[in-house]
């Protein structure tokens, strides 16, 4: 495996541990509602990512005009995502909306790949996409132990998982998108990211009071803004320019786990053994990702791997 790779494989995992701590910080804010949290998170955590790549969007600004509709794309995607996904947790239960929004972002990016770009999928993708989507599956009903959600409920949050899903499939892929087009990775996360941040900012006012109704409420939203959103973005974007946005929602396959031993160590959750297995399976897919080879390589691996030729016009990798 190159070091591009691996360093992107390890900038996303890293983003996944952070990502996994957002259910167990909103259960500090019980008042605030999904939209709230929703919002506050990617809203405030998105407009931070813009203001911090001001000078990379001013340069960059040529190319995202050229390419407006990826961006409108991504920050659309954006802005329904956390609403969607929060959404989902609240109607059909944390473990079920977490596992249905995050295991077929996977595989809406494989399709994207494979559709909008003709990129073919290789078989060791394939396979860490099914070992993940299993390993979350089996985590998900060790956690279902619970009181019951109706089932009008259950099939609310399983369609709003459904919806975030294929929308942090397609942020995923417009900012790869931009990036191997030749933007910088500051200016496309800045200009998807905060795009979207600027659609949730009416979300924000109309929500979001019972995040400033008492001290602790405002510095869960504070954390989920900062930490997870901004930094975990940071790191995304990193990996994102490494590694396809395939493989990107599939290493993220890690936050339903890191927030089911977060449960466990914090809220006071208690861990099935069929919970242990899909942990084990969901660790065997970073495996393949990790150790098997890709396939088909990256525009990243190319570019890191390949000397530039002389006289010749870079290939295109759009």
């Amino acid at each position: 495996m190159s070091r591009t790779r691996l360093v992107g494989i390890a900038a996303i995992a890293v983003t996944s541990v952070l990502w996994g701590t957002t259910g167990t910080a909103a259960t500090f804010a019980p008042a605030a509602g999904p939209l709230a949290i929703g919002a506050a998170a990617l809203g405030a955590g998105g407009l931070l990512q813009a203001a911090a790549a001001a000078p990379a969007l001013r340069a960059a600004w040529p190319s995202l005009r050229a390419q407006g509709r990826v961006v409108a794309w991504g920050a659309v995607s954006v802005g329904v995502y956390p609403l969607a996904f929060y959404s989902s947790m609240r109607a059909a239960g944390v473990a079920v909306g977490t596992v249905v929004s995050l295991a077929s972002a996977p595989l809406v990016s494989g399709l994207l790949e494979r559709f909008a770009e003709r990129r073919p999928l290789s078989r060791s993708w394939m396979l860490a996409a099914a070992l993940g989507v299993a390993g979350s599956v089996l985590l998900c009903a060790s956690r279902m132990s619970g009181p019951e959600s109706s089932a009008i409920g259950i099939l609310a949050g399983i369609g709003l998982g459904l919806v975030a899903g294929a929308t942090y499939a397609a942020y995923s892929w417009a900012a790869s998108r931009l990036m191997r087009s030749g933007v910088d990775r500051a200016a496309a996360m800045g200009a998807v990211f905060g795009g979207g941040g600027a659609l949730l900012v009416p979300v924000l006012l109309l929500t979001g009071a019972p995040l400033v109704e008492s001290p602790r409420a405002f510095l869960v939203a504070g954390y989920m803004a900062l930490i997870p959103m901004f930094c975990g973005y940071l790191l995304f974007g990193i990996g994102l320019a490494r590694v396809p946005a395939s493989t990107a929602t599939t290493v993220t396959l890690l936050e339903p786990a890191i927030a089911a031993i977060l449960a466990v160590a914090v809220v006071g959750e208690r861990l099935t053994s069929l919970a242990g297995i899909g942990l084990a399976v969901i660790a065997g897919a970073l495996l393949v990702l990790t150790v098997l080879p890709a396939g088909t390589s990256h525009p990243a691996d190319r570019a890191a791997e390949t000397p530039p030729s002389r006289g010749l016009p870079p290939p295109d990798v759009a």
